[in-house]
């Protein structure tokens, strides 16, 4: 049970690697020319390549283009021999390709791709041409930090070489196991979620006068504001309000909201959430009558254990900037409620966002 708990928190604080727009890996491995003859630089059939060698390489991968397929640029560069020859051979090799992700809400993400290259030989041999390639591959990235993943994949590269010493065309299959480090850049902003704000009531009808017979004398009593709110007794549809609170035009009592997201596995409260939480100080402050329970939210990325705590400490964020801004702190509470109250699909990214926020109840 422990080893359980362990791996589910330490999977929570690596989720959300993929919220970038670009990945950059530098990547090393070894390259296995295994096509049969292809490295007999005399033999009389297609021929063409260098002897199994290692490699190293870079791969840059853009995340935002489409929802399905990422493309990625490779480059590997190699350097080996040929049968018979001592002078050694650089090998470059440049591909295109489209990669497909695999989202498991867990620090695995599988892929496969495939594309298009081309290779380019130095020292060239009878046996080694310059020409286009086709390549596919799979992988899987492993998330150590929110931001690096160690990745490995396995490519194939099918090349035709027009090389025999006949005359005749060749085809060359290399196999390459890779492995690298994939570090990403450019975080997703959360959407904002634009707080609603309650339309305004219409103004009262005034209430016709009473007509008074000619014979006896119009009396007209003050005006009379009988719960003190500045609102009197004839255009008051809440004549009973306790002083303390802040009354609309019809001396009803107004209520607040302060709705805020934050980003995967925060607290920071951004600049325009802090504006938020400013103005609701405001409204505190001028309705002391009201007490206000903080209660902080997640989305379902990380454990249930992780998500309570990390709810918790959003909650007690936001508490702290009220009373930095005056609000006494006995008329606030905090508390968390982890990922247990989404209010929208934890299976997409916005959705995520949409669950990761603070929202406050008052009470009189």
């Amino acid at each position: 049970m422990k080893k359980l708990a362990i791996s589910g928190l330490l999977a929570a604080t690596l989720l959300g690697a993929n919220d970038f727009d670009y990945q950059i890996t530098p990547v090393a491995g070894y390259l296995w020319n295994s096509t049969a003859n292809e490295n007999t630089l005399y033999n009389e059939g297609a021929t063409g390549g260098v002897l199994d060698h290692g490699v190293i390489g870079l791969e840059a991968q853009l995340n935002n283009l489409t929802d399905v397929i990422k493309p990625e640029l490779s480059v590997l560069y190699g350097r080996g021999s040929t049968n018979g020859v001592n002078d050694k051979t650089n090998v470059l090799t440049t591909m295109l390709n489209g990669v497909y992700e695999m989202e498991t809400n867990t620090m695995f993400t599988p892929f496969a791709k495939a594309g298009v290259g081309y290779e380019m030989y130095t020292n060239n041999f009878p046996n080694d041409y310059n020409g286009l390639l086709l390549d596919a591959g799979l992988g899987t990235k492993i998330d150590l930090t929110k931001r690096i993943a160690l990745k490995l994949e396995g490519l194939y590269m099918y090349k035709m070489n027009n090389n025999g010493m006949d005359g005749s065309n060749g085809e060359v299959h290399n196999i390459a196991a890779l492995a690298g480090l994939a570090f990403s850049f450019g975080e997703k902003a959360a959407p904002v979620v634009e707080e609603k704000k309650p339309e305004p009531k219409p103004e009262p009808k005034p209430e016709p006068k009473p007509v008074v017979p000619a014979p006896k004398p119009v009396v007209v009593a003050a005006p009379v504001d009988s719960d003190h709110d500045g609102v009197f007794d004839p255009q008051d549809k809440c004549p009973d309000t306790p002083a303390g609170f802040k009354v609309d035009a019809d001396g009803c009592p107004i209520k607040a909201t302060l709705h805020l997201n934050f980003s995967t596995d925060s607290t920071k409260v951004d600049a325009e959430g802090t504006a938020k939480v400013n103005a609701f100080a405001t409204f505190l402050k001028e309705s002391p009558a009201y007490k206000g329970t903080i209660v902080g939210h997640t989305d379902s990325t990380a454990s249930d254990k992780y998500n309570q705590k990390l709810s918790e400490k959003r909650a007690e964020k936001v508490k702290a900037m009220l009373i930095e801004q005056g609000v006494d702190a006995s008329r606030l509470s905090a508390m968390g409620e982890g990922e247990k109250m989404p209010i929208a699909s934890n299976k997409t990214k916005a959705g995520r966002a949409e669950n990761r926020r603070i929202e406050v109840d008052l009470c009189k």
